[in-house]
């Protein structure tokens, strides 16, 4: 082999060597991957060399698309770079540089730049892409959490049932519950928003109401969660929510709404669903709210419906019309057995374009 055909593996090996020093600077003592990767794009590299029939240049994409999907937004765009430039050095070594070649060489370069570009937007969260993605699944979680309903005692029966906008799993209506003895408090909330567009605020806030139910008084809570919108100055900062404290053992209940979709009752006494008209300003938009508080009692058979607009609002409909066929299609569907019967509501209910939430409690 003459000199002049060394020259490119000793170029590639070098460029290794100074990427391997150069980055291993960037990362904490001990960590590996970077170098693991370094490493397999210079075997890579020297494989296209050494043997161009048998290994193709798009194999240096692999380390690329690995190294997008766990290197932090710091070593990213360097490892792009030294990527790019192994390729660069490995052109002019093919036997021969067809138009399949070049094209490769085109996509590789294109597909570089688009990963330059998420890593720079990836910067201002500041972690690896699988790690911000394990970031927002755990929050996602979080929601879910706190709208599971607590253990409750034989004579009460209570489910939640949340659905997104476009099946995302990341929506703007959300549910909490916390409950202390023999009370229950459950906030049912809707942001404003739809699917993902609301889903970071509806993040966020769900956090904030979580502590706010569990630490303060009923009669405090919608007020101090205005507070906290009010604070935080968003663009789209309202939020609509119904709030319902409950006594498990005599069945006294109390219902506040913040420009939110009444409640419904079904009395088992009459057979029949009432409304629970309860007045309240739009949380986040007013200072010094109050809110108009329902009272009464949940008897043995009693049911009651707590739910976000998604189930009951159609464009240019009325949304009375909307709650009368809620509690119609409840009429039908429960007749007596509420086990299950907040998935079977929800999926008869609404549209898959709109977040919908339902909490339906019962005493048996």
């Amino acid at each position: 082999m003459t000199p002049l055909a060394g020259q490119p593996a000793r170029a590639v090996s070098a460029m290794g060597q100074w990427a391997e020093n150069g980055l291993r600077r960037l990362v904490p003592r001990g960590s590996q991957l970077l170098v693991l990767l370094v490493l397999v794009t210079v075997g890579s590299g020297l494989g296209i060399w050494r043997y161009p029939e048998y290994v193709p240049l798009v194999s240096l994409l692999v380390p690329l698309v690995v190294a997008n999907l766990v290197l932090g937004p710091r070593e990213l765009p360097w490892f792009v770079v030294f990527v790019l430039l192994v390729l660069a050095v490995l052109v002019p070594t093919q036997p021969e540089v067809t138009i399949r070649i070049v094209g490769s060489v085109v996509v590789m370069f294109g597909l570089g730049f688009m990963v330059l570009l998420a890593s720079f937007r990836r910067s201002q969260l500041g972690v690896a892409g699988l790690q911000g993605e394990s970031m927002f699944v755990d929050l996602r979680d979080q929601i879910l959490r706190q709208g599971t309903i607590p253990e409750l005692p034989a004579q009460w029966y209570a489910a939640s049932e949340l659905r997104s906008a476009g099946g995302t799993p990341y929506a703007g209506d959300f549910i909490v519950a916390c409950r202390k003895g023999d009370a229950l408090q459950v906030a049912v909330v809707d942001v404003s928003g739809k699917g993902q567009a609301a889903g970071t605020r509806a993040l966020m806030l769900s956090g904030a109401i979580g502590g706010l139910i569990a630490a303060l008084p009923p009669e405090d809570f919608l007020g101090a969660t205005n507070e906290f919108l009010l604070r935080q100055e968003w663009e789209e900062g309202f939020a609509t929510a119904i709030h319902l404290s409950l006594d498990l053992g005599t069945g006294d209940y109390v219902v506040r709404s913040a420009g939110h979709p009444p409640a419904a009752l079904r009395e088992a006494g009459s057979g029949r669903w009432r409304v629970l008209e309860s007045a309240g300003p739009v949380l986040g938009l007013i200072e010094d709210a109050t809110y108009e508080a329902v009272t009464g009692t949940m008897r043995s058979g009693d049911a009651m419906l707590l739910y976000t607009d998604g189930l009951v609002e159609i464009p240019r409909r009325d949304i009375a019309l909307g709650i009368d066929k809620m509690l119609g299609r409840a009429e039908h569907l429960l007749r007596g057995d509420y086990e299950g019967g907040a998935q079977r509501l929800i999926e008869s209910l609404g549209g898959r374009n709109d977040d919908r939430a339902l909490l339906l409690v019962h005493r048996r």
